[in-house]
């Protein structure tokens, strides 16, 4: 197993010294003229902290701005050769990794306990390159085309007008979205129910959403779905412990994590797939590209291939869990992406997030991002620039430079090679109608409820339509939800009077 490199610095018996190595005799007082004088310029040794320090804090992510992450590896336990080539996915392989789990409305500085999705997010050091598993706690999403993205977001954060609520989805112009779209009706549910108030990020369920292709060496692909499954059980708090739980600590999830793994309680996942032949594709009364929808396990079963195991905490929060860099596009040869309208537009989407506000196209450079195996091209400059590209080529093809580096198959070698699709069709801007059916599985969820989970769902919503004002989208609401369940539309209508 190759190892995440270290650039760790330990300040232990050393002198302190300036950025650029100068040591500093008195880190107390500006230089002066005279004791009671005025500051000098040609201080530049105060000059270097302060620059530093007004320019510490970046950007917040627009959304999972609150997170919280750890190390560990991931060990392959089934041999799954005959779909993928990966490497890490070979049978015994342990390959480190960078965990974060997240809120997504909230602020930085929001509570732990919010009713709210949780960003569930992995990346794999491995040998091939690194490799980018972005998921959520809850297997399905709001909405099924990436153009609604910034609306969605917009809608749930608070209103712009006061900036209120703080990291809470109960208000007018979330539920004026929301009730507009019946297609994020599933989601809903889920949203609603106990699976938005996790006990502890060790006892989370973790998905990757959409549907993605494995393809093995001869070139065949075959459609998967991934699952974390906690070995702690998937556990949850009510909405009423999570309301005094987050008024004695609105850290509890994190510092959970943190005390457990620091106690040697280290967490585990096990990973699972969904696995459908690409002949399949078209065989389900859903669309499999469809990311409001899940493929019922009843009809295809989690097949478990590994193990995860958080066993370090990191060792300064905002060089690693704040600036490591998540992007659904990140792929390693083996494993490829499908024509899903929400997957397609956060591999842009992502990626152009780091780069703003990581500083430029560098952030790869970071330690927390680096591949283990190293990277060779000639891209250079750029803000954040650190690695130093020796000699003068800094082009492709060259000859000067022997032709280095060189394309994998020049060599012989197995690069990633995109997945080979026959694509044909007129350019347009409709959706599937594969994509219309928004309440089946959304029935199926609730239906699927014990009666006190039922409950909790249904006192979910009449929370939340109890904060909006607007009548309208209250009716507007209702009558979705009567679309999935008379019972519940009606109990929830009647907390509402």
């Amino acid at each position: 197993m190759q190892q995440i490199q270290e650039h760790t610095i330990d300040n232990a018996n050393r002198v302190l010294t300036t950025n650029d190595g100068v040591p500093i005799n008195d880190n107390n007082n500006m230089l002066k003229a005279g004791e009671r004088g005025p500051a000098l310029i040609e201080d530049f040794i105060f000059q270097d902290k302060l620059a530093h320090f007004d320019r510490e804090r970046i950007p917040e992510r627009v959304v999972h701005a609150r997170g919280s992450g750890a190390h560990g590896v991931f060990e392959t336990k089934v041999d799954v050769s005959k779909y993928t080539r990966a490497a890490f996915l070979k049978k015994g392989t342990v390959t480190p990794l960078f965990i974060r789990f997240s809120t997504v409305a909230g602020f930085k500085g929001s509570t732990d306990l919010a009713r709210d999705v949780r960003g569930f997010s992995v990346k794999f050091y491995t040998e091939e390159g690194n490799y980018d598993l972005v998921g959520n706690n809850i297997p399905v999403f709001f909405i099924q085309d990436s153009m609604n993205f910034p609306d969605l977001v917009h809608a749930v954060k608070p209103e712009p007008n006061n900036e209120m609520p703080q990291a809470a989805s109960a208000h007018d112009t979330f539920w004026d979205f929301i009730s507009l779209m019946p297609e994020s009706a599933h989601m809903l549910m889920w949203a609603m129910s106990d699976r938005a108030i996790p006990r502890s990020f060790r006892m989370m369920e973790g998905f990757g959403v959409h549907t993605f292709k494995f393809v093995n060496a001869e070139g065949k692909g075959t459609f998967v779905k991934f699952h974390w499954k906690p070995k702690l059980g998937v556990h949850s708090v009510a909405w009423n412990e999570a309301q005094k739980l987050s008024g004695f600590d609105s850290d509890f999830l994190r510092r959970d994590l943190w005390e457990n793994i620091e106690k040697g309680n280290f967490p585990q996942w096990d990973l699972g797939v969904q696995l459908v032949p690409e002949e399949d594709e078209q065989k389900y009364s859903f669309d499999l590209l469809d990311a409001t929808k899940i493929i019922p396990e009843e009809l295809i079963p989690v097949t478990i291939i590994g193990t995860m195991t958080l066993n370090r905490n990191p060792e300064n929060f905002f060089a690693e869990t704040e600036q490591v860099a998540f992007d659904p596009g990140r792929l390693v040869p083996g494993i490829d992406l499908t024509n899903d309208p929400l997957l397609q537009g956060r591999i842009f989407s992502y990626a152009d997030t780091q780069n703003y506000r990581l500083g430029g196209p560098n952030f790869h450079e970071l330690p927390i991002n680096r591949p283990v195996n190293g990277k060779y091209n000639n891209q250079k400059d750029g803000f954040g620039r650190q690695d130093i590209l020796k000699g003068n080529v800094s082009y492709f093809p060259n000859s000067l430079g022997g032709g280095c580096p060189y394309q994998a198959m020049l060599k012989g070698e197995t690069g990633f090679k995109s997945h080979e699709e026959k694509v044909d069709g007129y350019k347009v801007r409709r959706r599937s109608s594969s994509f219309a059916d928004h309440f089946t599985q959304a029935r199926l969820f609730f239906n699927s409820q014990t009666t006190p989970e039922k409950e909790h769902i249904i006192n979910g919503y009449s929370f939340e339509l109890s904060k909006v004002n607007s009548v309208a989208i209250r009716k507007r609401e209702l009558a979705i939800l009567n679309q999935i369940d008379q019972v519940l539309a009606t109990r929830v209508g009647a907390n509402l009077d």
